[in-house]
Parts: C-alpha cells; structure tokens; sequence
C-alpha cells in the first residue's frame, strides 16, 4: 500500500524529515511516535500527498478517493450542522445509500442526537468525533489519522478503540499518537521519530 524510502523534508534551512523509510501493507497499521515538533505531522501529510517531500521516493498504491485523512483541525463546516456537514462530504466522495451511511456513524459516535446542531456549538470532542465521521465516511482503504484522540474524553476515546480495532486487518491504517501503548497491540509496525 506505501512505499517510502529516503523521505526527507525541509522548509527553508529547517530539515524537519531526514531519511524515513515507510512500508505499510494493505491489512497493516503503522504507529508513528515521536516528541512535538519531530515531524510526525508533516511525515502524514506528505504520506495523504498534502505536501510533496523534498527528496525521497514514495509510492502510495490507493486511488486518492479511497483515501480517509484525520488532520489536527477537524475540516468540518462549523456553520453548518452535524448532518449538513455529512451530506455535503457523502455527495463530494459520491457514497452509496449515504444517508445510510452517516446515520450509521452518528450513531457510532454518539452525535445522533446532535445531528440537527451547527457544529459551532459543539465542543471540541464532539467536533473530533464528527471529524472521525467524516474521515471514514466513505469507507478508505487507507487511513492517515493524526493523533486521532485529541479532544475526545474517555467515552470518546473508547469509541475510537472499538472502531481502530474493527478496522485493523480489513484495512491500511496510518496513526501517530503520543500514546503507543494504546495502540501498540494492533500495531504491525511502528515508526518513532526523533
């Protein structure tokens, strides 16, 4: 599914990535690890083809459509609703039985009953919550998930293990936590930056 070798990364003078090396099968999760400021965002971001690398090889065998990113921000649409924002995220990626789909997630995570709400109002946790929505809405093969339980309280969090669980196996996930010991038992490889 990827194949990186020799990823390296700068702005300006400032090397942020210097020879990574990444391989991730199609049933695999890789956890990337590191201190704030090692390059864990940038190294996701070039993997989602957000940002270009500035020298390496990369090779991401997914079609850009099947591909679900979960950044810092949540990318919703804080003045539309909980709902609308689905919708609006079905029709772009052109699901099948959308409607289904996204009472299913809401559902999943516990936003049904906020459904209706614009999401200005909602707190941070239900907004990262409604962002895992988004994210895998359209059911990706790849998974690029930037510390993914930012915001979320214990139930939050919680939901999130359940759904990482369900997903490790079927799909290629791509996970960088300040937590590896969460994860750690469904990681098929891990990635620790410096």
């Amino acid at each position: 599914m990827i194949r990186a070798t020799g990823i390296e990364k700068r702005f300006g003078r400032r090397r942020v990535l210097r020879g990574v090396d990444v391989e991730l099968d199609r049933a695999g999760l890789l956890l990337v690890t590191g201190p704030n400021g090692s390059g864990k965002t940038t190294l996701l971001r070039i993997l989602a083809g957000l940002t270009a690398p500035t020298r390496g090889a990369l090779e991401v065998a997914v079609d850009r459509g099947r591909l679900g990113y979960l950044a810092h921000e949540p990318l919703v649409y804080r003045e539309l609703t909980a709902l609308e924002n689905l919708d609006l995220f079905g029709r772009l990626y052109r699901v099948p039985e959308r409607r289904e789909r996204i009472g299913m997630l809401l559902e999943r995570f516990g936003l049904w009953d906020a459904r209706n709400e614009r999401v200005a109002a909602f707190s941070r946790g239900m907004q990262q919550r409604l962002a895992l929505c988004r994210t895998l809405l359209h059911e990706p093969e790849l998974l690029v998930l930037d510390e993914p339980y930012a915001g979320l309280d214990d139930a939050g969090s919680s939901l999130l293990d359940r759904e990482l669980e369900e997903l490790a196996g079927s799909r290629a996930l791509v996970v960088s936590s300040h937590d590896p010991e969460r994860l750690g038992p469904l990681a098929s490889g891990r990635l620790v930056l410096a």
